[in-house]
C-alpha cells in the first residue's frame, strides 16, 4: 500500500505517526505547515496531482488540506484517513477557538470527517466531541502515543512545577498559563519555582515583561523556545506538571511529564481527567485560585510520580499507538480487498 501523508511535521506527535506508518507501508510526506493564505493555498493545489498516485491519504487534522485530499480521494477511488487531533472538533465560542466556532474552518472540518472512510480520535473525549457533531463512515479511537523510552525519570526531583505550551494570546487561556502564572504568587515564600516552557509570541512580550517588572513574581519563569533535550531536563527535574487547560484533546505534554514521573495537575476539561485518572490531580476548572494552589501544594507534597509514569507505559505508550494504528490502517485494506472479491464473485469485475 502507498501512503500519502498529509501533515505539519513541525508537530511532534505528527512526525512520529509518519515515522511509524514508514516502518510498515511506503510513505510519502506532504507538509502542509501554514506559513501564509498565500503559500497554504498552493499547496492545496498541490494536493490533487498527488493523490493519484496513492493508495490511501492520510491526514492529521481536519481542515482545508484533508477536505481537498478526501474530496480527490474519493473522486479517484483512493482510501482516505483523518485523524481528529482536538481542535478540528471543538466548538468554544466563548474563546473563539475551535474548527466549529466559525464557517470558514467549519465547512472544511465537516466534510473531512463525514467523507473520508476512516476518522481516528486520539481519546474519548474527542471522540465525544467528534460524534455530537458529525456522523462519521468509520469512526476508531487510537490515543495519542508516548515515546516512553525517551521520556523517564531520571535523577532527583526537585521544587518544580511546570507547564508548556505556545506562550500566545489565544493559549494564554486555553491552556491556563493565565491561571499557572496566578498561582504561582502562593509559592513565592516556599522555595518553588514556576517554570512556563514555550515559544513566546511578539504580541505576549509586553505582558511577559510587565509581570517580570512587577517584582512579584520572584519565583516564575517563561524560558521561550527550547530544545527536546533541555524539555527533557525539564520534564525529569519537575516534581509537578500542570495543564491547567480550558480544553485539549488529549494532553501529550502532561503525558510526556507523567512518564517522566511528574505528579500530574489538571482541569476536568477536555481529556485531561482521562488522561490523568487516579494517577494525579484534577481540578474543576472553575475553581477559587486558591484550590489550585492547595491541590498544587499537595502534588509537590506527594513527590511520587511513579505511578503516573505506570498509567502512561500502560496505556499510552508509542508501541500501543502504532499497533492500533497498523491494525487500524489494514482493516481499511481489507475491506478494500473484500470488495474487490465480492465485485468479482458477482460478475461485476
Amino acid at each position: 500500500m502507498k501512503i500519502l501523508f498529509i501533515g505539519n511535521t513541525d508537530s511532534e506527535f505528527i512526525k512520529r505517526d509518519y515515522e511509524i506508518l514508514r516502518k510498515h507501508f511506503d510513505v510519502d510526506m506532504f507538509d502542509i505547515k501554514y506559513t501564509s493564505a498565500t503559500a497554504y493555498i498552493k499547496r492545496l493545489r498541490q494536493i490533487k496531482k498527488h493523490v493519484k498516485r496513492y493508495d490511501l491519504i492520510f491526514s492529521w487534522f481536519a481542515n482545508w488540506h484533508s477536505a481537498v485530499a478526501t474530496f480527490y480521494a474519493k473522486k479517484y477511488g483512493k482510501k482516505s484517513v483523518v485523524v481528529a487531533g482536538g481542535y478540528d472538533v471543538v466548538y468554544l465560542p466563548e474563546i473563539n477557538y475551535g474548527s466549529f466556532s466559525k464557517m470558514s474552518t467549519r465547512i472544511p472540518a465537516k466534510y473531512a470527517l463525514k467523507n473520508a472512510d476512516l476518522v481516528l480520535s486520539v481519546s474519548r473525549s474527542n471522540q465525544k466531541e467528534l460524534l455530537e457533531k458529525v456522523e462519521p463512515k468509520k469512526n476508531i479511537l487510537v490515543y495519542n502515543g508516548v515515546d516512553t523510552d525517551k521520556f523517564y525519570p531520571k535523577g532527583q526531583k526537585e521544587n518544580l512545577v511546570i507547564t508548556v505550551g505556545a506562550v500566545n494570546p489565544m493559549n494564554w487561556r486555553r491552556k491556563g498559563i493565565e491561571l499557572f502564572v496566578e498561582v504561582a504568587q502562593y509559592f513565592v515564600l516556599h522555595d518553588t519555582k514556576f517554570i512556563v516552557v514555550g515559544k513566546i509570541a511578539e504580541s505576549m512580550r509586553e505582558t511577559i515583561n510587565k509581570i517580570y517588572e512587577s517584582g512579584v513574581f520572584t519565583n516564575l519563569v517563561f524560558t521561550d523556545f527550547i530544545s527536546d533535550k533541555e524539555l527533557l531536563n525539564l520534564y525529569q527535574k519537575a516534581k509537578v506538571y500542570c495543564q491547567l487547560s480550558l480544553h485539549e484533546g488529549f494532553g501529550v505534554s502532561v503525558a510526556e511529564a507523567m512518564a517522566c514521573s511528574c505528579v500530574p495537575v489538571v482541569t476536568n476539561r477536555g481529556a485531561l481527567p482521562e488522561v490523568v485518572d487516579d494517577a494525579g490531580f484534577i481540578i474543576d476548572y472553575n475553581s477559587n485560585i486558591s484550590v489550585y494552589a492547595k491541590t498544587i501544594k499537595k502534588a509537590l507534597e506527594t513527590g511520587e510520580g511513579k505511578k503516573a509514569r505506570k498509567r502512561v507505559v500502560d496505556n499510552f505508550s508509542l508501541q500501543r499507538r502504532e499497533e492500533e494504528l497498523i491494525t487500524a490502517i489494514q482493516s481499511i485494506e481489507e475491506n478494500s480487498l473484500n470488495k474487490r472479491i465480492s465485485y468479482v464473485s458477482d460478475g461485476i469485475a
